[in-house]
């Protein structure tokens, strides 16, 4: 589809090799080290940077999520905008996104009890505490995958494929999202477990995740891989929400696509192709952040933009002493001036 690779063999499953890709520093000492895998893209989809093990296999966590999106489209599920960027979300469960999620299960003819992932409190902390003390309960549409799992039951429904077991590995819905997962990654899958919210969730490797993005992001207007794109770009809050700094960071960077998942995964891309991915070993996301922020001014990105996202000051006695510092193998190659997003329709002079 769309010219996509042929799909290569599945990654090893071992313990990743991974390598310090950030350093606690504090009053000046190293206080701690955080270990992990990067990978840079170039336009051409060559390896640019390679820190760690990027071919090992992992679980991508909710970085998977933009590729289930893609191939519910293909399946035929007929949304845009919002509600398709609330599709490849993990929501902070704010009203928004519980109104749209509401809004999926009405066309599909379904309710709240039809879902099948975990019930479950809003993710945003604020959220998560305005809702505690009003006294409402877990819900399975406060989690943050219902968006994804209120189109899974869309797409089953549009195809006349049973509701009930719709996570089953072996349903025909994800059966097609594995089939997806390769072709995007252009390697076979490794394993499949079950993620926290209860779908399938499957192993492939960093490189592979990251090849996946730069193809999202790079297909041509109006098929699956680029409407999932524009919808995530133009409605950034519906893919995560209004305080996640994923948002922050595809407000900040032209034409970015990003996506966070647990356990320290970061994907994002540009719509040249560029591409990066990062897993912290430890899943800290004090040094996600940081850590996605470099490769992505190792991709040429002008640090400019990126400020904001050099991450927290580690505090003593209530004042900054220290920071996470991302390895100097991640400071931006010297070239002549920095690129940024170009001329791509969502493309903006950063503030």
């Amino acid at each position: 589809m769309y010219g996509s690779p042929a799909v290569a063999g599945a990654p090893v499953v071992r313990e990743p090799l991974h390598v310090p890709v950030a350093h606690l520093v504090r009053g000046g000492v190293v206080e701690g080290i955080h270990y992990g895998s990067v990978v840079v893209l170039g336009a051409d989809r060559a390896v640019e940077l390679r820190l760690g093990d990027i071919e090992a296999a992992f679980y991508p966590r909710s970085a998977l999520k933009p590729m289930q999106a893609v191939a519910m489209l293909r399946a035929g599920l007929p949304l845009d905008g919002e509600l398709l960027s609330l599709t490849a979300a993990s929501h902070s469960g704010e009203e928004r996104h519980l109104a749209g999620t509401r809004r999926i299960l009405e066309l599909a003819g379904v309710t709240e009890d039809d879902l099948r992932n975990v019930p479950d409190l809003p993710y945003d902390p604020v959220v998560r505490d305005a809702w505690v003390r009003e006294g409402r309960r877990p819900s399975r549409l406060a989690q943050n995958c219902s968006g994804k799992h209120a189109a899974m039951l869309h797409t089953c429904g549009l195809n006349g494929w049973p509701l009930e077991d719709y996570l089953d590995p072996g349903h025909p819905l994800q059966r097609a999202v594995a089939e997806t997962v390769e072709d995007l990654t252009g390697q076979a899958i490794a394993r499949v477990t079950v993620d926290g919210c209860g779908a399938p969730l499957f192993a492939v490797s960093l490189h592979g995740l990251a090849r996946a993005a730069a193809r999202i992001t790079t297909a041509p207007a109006g098929t699956p891989e680029a409407r999932v794109a524009d919808a995530m770009r133009e409605h950034a809050e519906m893919a995560s929400g209004s305080r996640r700094d994923v948002a922050a960071l595809m407000r900040a960077v032209p034409g970015l696509l990003a996506k966070d998942g647990f356990e320290g995964v970061q994907v994002a891309a540009l719509p040249d192709g560029r591409a990066v991915a990062v897993k912290i070993a430890d899943g800290a996301n004090r040094a996600r952040v940081p850590v996605a922020a470099a490769a992505l001014a190792r991709a040429g990105i002008d640090p400019a933009a990126l400020a904001e996202f050099a991450g927290e000051p580690l505090l003593g006695g209530g004042r900054p002493v220290g920071s996470v510092r991302p390895v100097r193998a991640l400071d931006p190659a010297p070239v002549s001036g920095s690129r940024s997003g170009g001329d791509h329709p969502h493309a903006r002079t950063p503030a």
